[in-house]
């Protein structure tokens, strides 16, 4: 993961044909219908405007919300709005850039609001064009999803629709995580910078990668039923092995602030589930009950200033143990490209610390 997200430039053709280039895996399991013009979302997208001189850019269209009068598709800030450079009115097109041979696709919405960057949100909405994609919000080998928001919770089953790995299912691996994620500010090109977000979710796969660069985007639902899948977080960096996600609950009032609108954000779609479902739904028997999650993370968080200034240490979070996963510990995600690899305790305040190696967590 040497390079930020949603990659590549004109031979984008090779990048649709070929399953590898320059070494690195493109196209996963999710199938063509993912990267080509489809209504639905959990599909290609991006900004217009999202390219350099040697590359262009694209990532996720999410989801589908609405203000009630309104309809936006959910994305990334560095998606949707350029990480931030981009202005009101910029063409969103779907397929994004990179699927479509650099070439602006069909015109689907018009960049609305984003929060900044460094607001513990990467996100950005931007207004739907009428008829252009499904307006009762189906997510691609999804379907229909939940009005319902739910809470993040160590051992809750998740799935998502992407871009370049289409439909994967995994699990919620921590909570209550501070991560450090890598940006660059062009597409695929310019300064690299580090935003520092707290309270995220992270999610690993279910016997593999849950998502890779072009994914940004995608919404992280909940996967506990065939029936009824619940928003839990919004997919926006990861490594090779573990995947980033915003609160849902924080995504939604953040963009509502942006946008300065006095009317609460909703998503598209039915009104199955609980908003505290998430909580109750892992098995206690199996992982950690939601008071011993909050007991670790009550130790954690006196330490996290001090464990994340350690060397290497890129993300700090409350998960579950791998020798007992119904015990709750605090989880500390180490860089492995740094070569060097910092001095823990095995139990801090007498709740177990678990060592993650991991590559760079990069926002693609």
């Amino acid at each position: 993961m040497n390079s930020p997200r949603r990659f590549y430039r004109w031979f984008s053709l090779i990048v649709a044909l070929s399953p590898i280039l320059f070494g690195l895996v493109v196209l996963a399991d999710g199938g063509a219908q993912h990267r080509i013009r489809n209504p639905m979302f959990g599909v290609s997208g991006g900004n217009v405007k999202d390219r350099s001189k040697a590359f262009c850019c694209s990532g996720t269209l999410g989801s589908l919300l609405t203000d009630g009068s309104t309809e936006y598709i959910l994305s990334n800030n560095h998606v949707l709005a350029r990480s931030g450079k981009a202005l009101e009115g910029e063409e969103i097109t779907q397929p994004g850039l990179i699927d479509s041979r650099c070439q602006p696709a069909e015109v689907v919405a018009y960049f609305t609001a984003a929060p900044d960057l460094g607001s513990n949100v990467d996100a950005a909405i931007a207004e739907l064009v009428g008829g252009q994609m499904k307006s009762d919000g189906l997510i691609q080998d999804i379907g229909p999803i939940s009005s319902v928001v739910s809470p993040a919770a160590v051992g809750l089953a998740v799935a998502k629709s992407g871009r370049t790995t289409g439909f994967t299912t995994g699990t919620i691996s921590s909570v209550a995580t501070s991560v450090s994620i890598q940006y660059q500010a062009g597409c695929n090109a310019g300064k690299k910078f580090t935003v520092f977000y707290s309270n995220q979710v992270v999610v690993t796969g279910g016997g593999g990668s849950f998502s890779a660069r072009g994914d940004s985007g995608s919404l992280i639902v909940t996967n506990e039923t065939e029936t009824c899948h619940q928003p839990v977080a919004l997919l926006f960096a990861g490594s090779s092995s573990s995947t980033i996600g915003n609160p849902i609950g924080e995504v939604l009032t953040k963009v509502s602030s942006a946008l300065g609108s006095v009317t609460p954000f909703t998503f598209v779609g039915d009104s199955c589930g609980s908003s505290a479902q998430a909580l109750i739904s892992p098995d206690s028997r199996i992982w950690p009950t939601q008071e011993a999650v909050e007991h670790a993370a009550r130790v954690m968080n006196p330490q996290l200033e001090s464990l994340m200034a350690l060397p290497s240490v890129i993300g700090v979070g409350v998960g579950a143990s791998d020798e007992n996963n119904s015990e709750a510990v605090i989880v500390v995600y180490i860089d492995t490209t740094t070569g060097v690899t910092p001095v823990l305790p095995s139990r801090i305040g007498g709740v177990g610390v678990k060592v993650v190696f991991t590559d760079p967590f990069v926002a693609y």
